[in-house]
């Protein structure tokens, strides 16, 4: 039977995975072109990506900034040929805001630049045992990423 780990086994891990995740994300984001966008643009981007058209109220809600900035951010996207807007049929006072098609084109290409990346790195630097030791450690990974925040958790250390 394997002992516990200890919390300082524990701490040393979350900091490993920590930086590890961060040295992940930064090696991804060398593999596809982010057109100089900062981190703001692209978030609304990857929202529009995965919900569909949406008002700039709507989207400052999620993110939790005032409209104003929102509406900012996307004057931006719009100017730059990212989003476009058209009126909300259940309220023409409202515009929804969606992805241009060359803006979708564009997350696709950069999402696949990232994946053939990945592909490459897991082909070129693991064996095939390796790899499946990789395939065994994505469920905990995923219930990892899934974990709710510790504030959101009372009475569990």
């Amino acid at each position: 039977m394997a002992a516990e780990p200890s919390a300082s086994d524990s701490a040393r891990l979350a900091v490993q995975l920590h930086e590890l995740v961060i040295k992940l994300r930064r090696r991804l984001r060398e593999q596809a072109d982010a057109g100089d966008l900062p981190p703001s643009q692209v978030a609304v981007l990857r929202r529009l990506e995965r919900e569909g058209p949406i008002t700039v109220s709507a989207l400052a809600r999620v993110a939790g900034v005032r409209s104003q900035s929102m509406g900012a951010t996307v004057a931006a996207l719009q100017a730059a040929g990212h989003v476009t807007g058209e009126p909300d049929p259940a309220d023409g006072r409202q515009t929804l805001l969606s992805l241009t098609p060359a803006c979708r084109r564009w997350l696709r290409q950069n999402r696949a630049a990232k994946q053939d990346w990945l592909l490459r790195a897991i082909e070129g630097e693991l064996s095939a045992r390796e790899q499946q030791e990789l395939a065994r450690a994505l469920p905990l990974l995923q219930r990892v990423s899934e974990a709710q925040p510790a504030h959101a958790t009372p009475g569990k250390s």
